[in-house]
């Protein structure tokens, strides 16, 4: 698929000063893109079929990365197992030969006199007696080499079995993540042509709407009093801060993590990364694992987490603001906090103590510029 059209649509769409927000509770639905033709419908019912489809594609992204997470982790484990295999089937090898030499030696002094007969006709007991410390030290190295032998025979049979297990996990885990990719794909051309079909107009009449969404939104979330007084960052919240501020006017591509482009949580995990704190791939991961801050406390680096599916993520910078990669044909901007439902807030850190004194990253200008929306499966929990 070409990324293009998004693009120059974005620009076309940036050039008239849209920045996508929420369609208020009140917007028209309007008919499904496949149900009548876009010069037809409302420019809220425009918006409702926009916002769905970049939220099913979304839902399809954040999939596919978590599918992408979890076969990285089993290509290590099969790289592990087949590792410790290898040195199980050398230990055994090893052992082998130990138990053969045993076998050559015990062939070749074999008697068919009892140890006792060989002691009365000896004509050194002495020397019969240190004969037969000799023999026992000989018989207990025979039994543990048999030991270990029967060990590491059944420890290579287990690995050997788990290996397999393990690469069939792999491989369909690729055929999984396959399919997932070509959903992403599906979703994200769907896009495109809602997209080319729009004209400069509708396009335009979309950017007020949505830009007024976005406004009305933020007022009220800050007139709630839900937004604290900006709290100090740690040192790493600082230095993940710095990361994503560099970021700014890269593009969002779907399950990217840099350099040159990001996803939404691809964003906040390799930010994290580089402050010296890993933190899980996904937006739901990030909002299951770390730990909830309310928003009231929140310092920059903290992490925000929108919609009920917790499926769009972005980084708190302070004064109401996030940095954000927000969706396809955008790039990573800054936005108002309250651009996207707030599901609430994590932080990577929370041991973190603050700086004693910060001064926050200086923002280029354009910063802002583009859209803000961010977007959800409006449905079950994608995992």
């Amino acid at each position: 698929m070409s990324g293009r059209l998004l693009r120059l649509v974005g620009t076309a769409v940036v050039a008239t000063g849209i920045v996508l927000a929420p369609v208020p509770a009140a917007a028209e639905p309007g008919p499904g893109p496949a149900e009548g033709a876009a010069g037809d419908r409302t420019v809220a019912g425009l918006l409702t079929d926009l916002q769905r489809l970049y939220r099913e594609a979304e839902k399809a992204t954040e999939t596919y990365n978590g599918t992408e997470e979890r076969l990285k982790k089993q290509r290590a484990q099969v790289l592990r197992l087949n590792a410790e295999l290898t040195r199980t089937r050398l230990s055994l090898r090893d052992s082998r030969g130990a138990a053969g030499r045993l076998a050559r030696q015990q062939y070749q002094s074999s008697s068919n006199l009892s140890p006792y007969l060989r002691l009365l006709l000896a004509r050194d007991p002495q020397h019969a007696l240190d004969q037969g410390h000799v023999i026992g030290r000989l018989s207990k190295e025979r039994a543990e080499t048999v030991g270990r032998l029967t060990g590491d025979t059944k420890k290579a049979d287990e690995l050997a079995g788990r290996a397999r297990a393990a690469l069939d996990a792999q491989v369909a885990l690729a055929a999984r993540q396959e399919k997932e990719r070509d959903a992403v794909r599906e979703r994200l051309r769907a896009v495109e042509e809602m997209l080319a079909s729009l004209t400069p107009e509708q396009l335009a009449a979309l950017a007020e709407l949505e830009k007024n969404g976005v406004d009305a939104e933020q007022e009220r979330f800050l007139a709630s009093g839900s937004l604290g007084d900006d709290a100090r960052p740690s040192a790493e919240g600082d230095r993940a801060v710095r990361f994503a501020v560099e970021q700014l006017g890269k593009p969002y591509e779907w399950g990217a993590e840099g350099p040159a482009s990001y996803d939404c949580s691809g964003l906040t995990s390799v930010a994290w990364e580089r402050a010296g704190t890993p933190i899980p791939r996904t937006s739901q991961e990030q909002w299951a694992r770390l730990d909830h801050v309310p928003l009231d406390q929140l310092r920059p680096g903290d992490l925000v987490v929108y919609f009920p599916e917790a499926t769009h993520v972005a980084m708190y910078l302070g004064d109401g603001l996030v940095v954000q990669a927000p969706r396809p044909g955008a790039d990573v901007k800054v936005s108002p906090i309250a651009a996207n439902p707030v599901l609430g807030a994590v932080r990577p850190d929370p041991r973190g103590e603050p700086v004693r004194s910060y001064t926050p990253p200086r923002l280029p200008a354009g910063a802002a510029d583009g859209s803000d929306e961010g977007y959800a499966e409006a449905g079950p929990a994608a995992r």
